[in-house]
Formats: C-alpha cells, structure tokens, sequence
C-alpha cells in the first residue's frame, strides 16, 4: 500500500507526498514550493524522488518543480495543454501512467484552467484533482467557462463513492460556510461544518474528503437538488434550474461570498 501524506506549503496548500516504503520511493503532487519536499527528503535519508505529478499551470502548484528535479532527476509529468516547467511526459485525456506501482487514469477537467488534469487510480479510489473540485466547493473560473468547470465536475462526481478526493487547498471551512448559506436545512452539511470547525480549531487537516461526501454536502455537486435550485432563484428569479446554469450562479455567488 502507498501512504499518502500532505506536506504544507505557503498559507493553505498541500503538497501530496505518496511513499512506497518497499522501493523507498516517493512522488509528489503540485510542489508549488521546493523547500517542504526537500525537507521531507533530508529527513529520511535513502528515500528518492521519482515523480513529480502536476495538475495545472499556477506557481502556486508548479515553483518547486525545477529545484526538485535538479535535486533529485524526478521524471515530471503534467498536462500537454499547459506550460509546465522541465516537463518530461506530456499528457493528455485518458492517458494512463504507472507512478510507484500505481496506475492512473489522467482526466481532463478544464475550468479553473483550461488545460487542468486530475489523476485517478481506480484500483485504491485515489483522486488527485488539483483546484478543479475541493473538499466543500470547487476552483475558480479562471480560464474556462461555468459549462466546462459544471462537466468537468460531473466527471468527477461519477466516480466510486469511495474515492477519496485529495486537493490541493485547505478551504474546507470557508467553503462549508458558504453552503450552509446556501443549504442550511441540510443535515449532512451541518454536521460536518461542525465537524471541520472543531478539526480547525485543532489545527487538524480537514483531507481527504470523498466523493460520498462531496455529493452530500458539496452544493458545487449538487445543483440539480431542488433546495439548491430554490436557493439560486431566492437571488435571481429568472435562474434556468438547468444544472450548468445553477452552477453558474453558484460560483458567481461564492466570488462575492
């Protein structure tokens, strides 16, 4: 089995950390930052990093790349739509690659860029989504458009309800906080509000979420809910209740939030 650890970096992000204690090798997602990494390695001496995954552009999951590959000759893989610095394997939807054993499926998701990937591993339900969906909410329309970030969504929902869902951020509360405003009868999402602000309060990492998880309480996910639908025409009576369309009007909510 792989462990999977996240290793902070700047004020929310996580650097997935994937450890294969029988080769000694390890992988990481989105290194915005070198210098977590690195410390990781200096730590355990006879670890060696073989693979930097990436998900999308943004410094913020790319700036480490270039020191981790000189360090250690880490093969990195990353989107072919998208410039990725000292990118080795360019990859594209439905491509499948073998990190540490694993193989993943790469899924196109654009919206927060157009160009973003995700990685899945069917066998263990692993997901690596970058910014497209977080635990709560999901990426900002940066690049694509409401219809693109709404399918790339769905893609995602209609994975195994297993899958665990590890992205990049640590905006699980302020995303509750937002559906509770748009859900607040929904006793799923109150209960893990709670939950997640106790953990904060703890200083406790609030992922992996699941993708179980995410169609309960994630109103992202969940736009064809006719309490989500209703809470969109509170707003704008004129809303379509078309799903992409409640989406939408979602995310423009969630932007002025």
């Amino acid at each position: 089995m792989i462990q999977i650890d996240a290793l902070p970096a700047f004020n929310d992000n996580y650097i997935w950390l994937l450890q294969d204690a029988g080769s000694k090798c390890c992988a990481v997602v989105d290194p915005g930052d070198a210098a977590p990494v690195m410390a990781w390695l200096e730590a355990h001496p006879g670890w060696m990093l073989s693979d930097i995954l990436i998900t999308h552009h943004h410094f913020d999951h790319v700036g480490g790349i270039e020191t981790l590959k000189k360090a250690s000759g880490a093969r990195v893989l990353g989107p072919a739509a998208e410039k990725i610095p000292a990118r080795d394997v360019d990859l594209k939807d439905n491509d499948e690659i073998e990190v540490l054993g694993l193989r993943f499926q790469v899924m196109a998701v654009p919206g927060h860029t157009l160009g973003h990937i995700a990685y899945y591993h069917a066998q263990q339900h692993l997901l690596f989504c970058g910014d497209t969906l977080f635990a709560g909410g999901c990426g900002r329309l940066f690049e694509g458009t409401a219809q693109q970030m709404h399918q790339s969504l769905s893609r995602l929902a209609a994975l195994p309800a297993s899958t665990l869902v590890y992205c990049t951020h640590e905006y699980t509360l302020s995303n509750l906080r937002f559906a509770h405003a748009v859900e607040p009868d929904n006793k799923h999402l109150n209960e893990r509000l709670t939950e997640v602000t106790h953990w904060r309060e703890e200083g406790r990492i609030s992922l992996p979420s699941s993708i179980e998880l995410e169609l309960a309480t994630n109103p992202f996910l969940r736009t064809s809910e006719p309490s989500i639908i209703a809470a969109t025409k509170g707003r704008d009576d004129r809303q379509s209740s078309e799903p992409s369309a409640v989406f939408a009007s979602l995310r423009a909510w969630k932007d002025t939030f």
